[in-house]
Formats: C-alpha cells, structure tokens, sequence
C-alpha cells in the first residue's frame, strides 16, 4: 500500500469483503464502537479514529490517529497478513538479485527484523524446487526449515533490532519508516560486501528516498525497486522467511528470558495481560526491554 504520512487525518484504500470481514473482527478485539452508516457495511469509532467500510469496497480512516492505524494495524494485520482473493504470481524478475523483507513491524513485542537473500539462477532454482514463497503463506515449522536451507545455500544478511535499541532508535528518527529505511539499506550493504549484485528488491514500506539516502558507497552502486506485494518476488519470499524465522526464534527467547509468554501480533486481549505481567513482575523498565513502547498499546497498558 501506499506510505502514509505521519500528519495525515484521511486515509482510503480498497478492501475484498474477506478483508473487511478480518477488518471487523479486529476492531471488535480492540473495544471500537459500531454504528450504521449509509451505504456502508459498518462504521466504526474509538477515540479520534473513526472508520466506514463501504459497500463498494471502500474503507475511509479519519482522525488524528489515521497514521498509527494504517502503519500499525491496517497495514501489517489487514493488508499483508489477510491477503485472500489474491492470487499469488511469482513476479517476472530473473537473475542476480537481493530481496529484503522485515517482519515484527506491527508486533507490540519483540524485535524489528529485517533480512535480505541474494540468489542467482542457481540458487534460484533450488528456492523453486522447495516452493519458497512468502512466509505469510507457509506453516511456522515449515517456515523453520526452509530458514535453514535459505542459511545454508544463499548469500544473506539479518539486521535484528531488539526491542530496547528499537525504543532508542524510535526516539532519535522518530518515524518507523526512517528505522525501516536504515534497515534495509544495512542489509543490503552486508550482502554486497560479499558479492556484487546489479538489483535489489524490497517490498513497499515508504519513501524510496529514505532507503536510498542510508545506503553508504557499494549500495548507491545498485538499482533499487520497491514493490507492492514485493514477496511475489522470490529473493523477497526467501527474505521474508529469514526475517519471520527469526523474529519468531528471538521473541520466544525473551519469553524465556522474562519468564512470561509474549505473543505474537497486536491482540489487545494477549497483549495487555502479557504487558502487564511484565510490569507486574519485573517493572517498567522491563517493558522497554521486550515491546515497542511508542505503540498506543503502552498507554492502554498503563491505564492512561
């Protein structure tokens, strides 16, 4: 989808009924108010957010709070993660190319993960053979073992931003974008160390600017193309396993490590009962040390 600017109050994008459908029951799990709207499916309110889903497909954001909730809710829960109606088609790129995906943008807890694969047509056939497609698409255990394989026969690089240095980032660039940005061009720049490559792929997340501006000498060597749906790609579907195997791999360590079962995603239920065993057991120190506190998230935690 298109980025969307952090001062911008209105916001419309096209959804399949399946999508409003899982668009519903995500606003119900966190607490909107419904309402009947004229020629509308439903509309929607919590706060300063208000939202109509059309009939004809239509969904309209507005309100103050219309930035956060594409960039942290729409996007990552509605638009890649429900993707039905929509046929997969593997792109028409071909030859030597990087792809670079990330995931953990809109988990409340966790890292930001961001990889990048580099395949050739060798190794681009062996990624056929084991049908590597985006991540989103495949079971977590089979996600599990084609991260080893993609480890083991691809160039590769994974940029993991714990949650602590993710906070800190937050507060210096203050824009996801800008940390997304820094990312991708550090994986890039990792995998070009190690071999040369004309074309990196990335799937649309912002600016192309802002990734063009972080990359250092090797990375302005290369063409860059960001794409919607850019794990269509198979360089970007095999980054986009790396990136989930191993925000899955980290997060079931803080887990561990804080003695408190993290979820994934941004379920309010989950998500607040974990946030506050936290807090209950550790302080909110700990908090910073597990989630990405600049979600809206953090203040329902805390009861402001």
């Amino acid at each position: 989808m298109d980025p969307v600017a952090k001062n911008v109050t209105s916001y419309s994008v096209e959804l399949t009924p399946e999508q409003g459908q899982a668009l519903r029951a995500g606003l119900e799990e966190k607490g909107f108010d419904f309402k009947k709207v004229p020629h509308a499916h439903f509309g929607a309110s919590r706060g300063k957010l208000s939202l109509n889903y059309y009939k004809s497909g239509k969904l309209l954001i507005q309100g103050k709070e219309t930035a956060e909730f594409v960039q942290f809710f729409l996007e990552p829960e509605i638009i890649k993660e429900v993707r039905f109606g929509y046929e997969e088609v593997l792109s028409e790129f071909t030859g030597d190319r990087i792809g670079v995906d990330e995931s953990g943008k809109g988990d409340y807890f966790g890292p930001l993960v961001v990889a990048g694969v580099f395949i050739n047509t060798e190794t681009e056939k062996k990624l056929r053979e084991l049908n590597v497609r985006d991540s989103k698409k495949i079971s977590p255990r089979r996600i599990q073992e084609l991260r080893k394989v993609i480890r083991r026969e691809c160039r590769y690089s994974v940029v993991a931003i714990g949650p602590e240095r993710y906070n800190q980032l937050y507060n210096t660039m203050g824009n996801l974008n800008r940390i997304l940005a820094w990312g991708h061009a550090r994986v890039i720049e990792n995998i070009l160390s190690k071999t040369s490559c004309p074309r990196a792929i990335l799937d649309q997340f912002g600016r192309k600017d802002l990734v063009l501006r972080a990359l250092m000498k090797k990375g302005r060597s290369i063409e860059i193309e960001q794409r919607v749906r850019g794990e269509s790609d198979l360089a970007v579907a095999a980054a986009s396993i790396l990136a989930r195997g191993e925000f899955v791999l980290r997060l079931e360590k803080l887990s561990e490590e804080f003695g408190v079962k993290l979820p994934l995603g941004n379920k309010k239920s989950l998500v607040h009962a974990a946030g506050k065993e936290i807090i209950k057991k550790e302080g909110m120190e700990a908090l910073v040390r597990v989630a990405k506190v600049q979600f809206k998230t953090t203040r329902e935690i805390l009861g402001a």
